[in-house]
């Protein structure tokens, strides 16, 4: 299960890092910690039987958890636009991630 979580974290990585580096001309390491604060959060709720609901159900509350927590961090960090374009990094990484499970079979 870690070894999942690794490679989920890097690809969330590979696909998010760039786009706030672009948006708000911020560091490697501000980018960073945007998905390193909400993405082991998500992972554990959304692969979590604590909650018994379906999985559109937990991956729409994890998706908006990440959006908004990483909103925040980026408006802490006086980056305008924050919500703006947490929900497009958060859309790019969930959207490109299903492509690939459903083309690739990737999970």
């Amino acid at each position: 299960m870690l070894l999942r979580w690794l490679r989920a974290f890097v690809f969330t990585q590979i696909i998010e890092v760039p786009i706030y580096r672009r948006a708000f001309g911020c560091s490697l390491l501000e980018a960073f910690g945007a998905s390193a604060i909400t993405h082991p959060l998500v992972w554990w709720f959304a692969t979590s039987h604590l909650w018994h609901v379906s999985w559109g159900w937990k991956a729409l509350a994890c998706e908006l958890f990440a959006w908004w927590v990483e909103a925040a961090y980026f408006a802490l960090l006086r980056r305008r636009r924050a919500l703006l374009w947490t929900l497009v990094a958060n859309g790019a990484s969930f959207g490109i991630g299903m492509g690939c499970w459903y083309f690739f079979g990737w999970s």
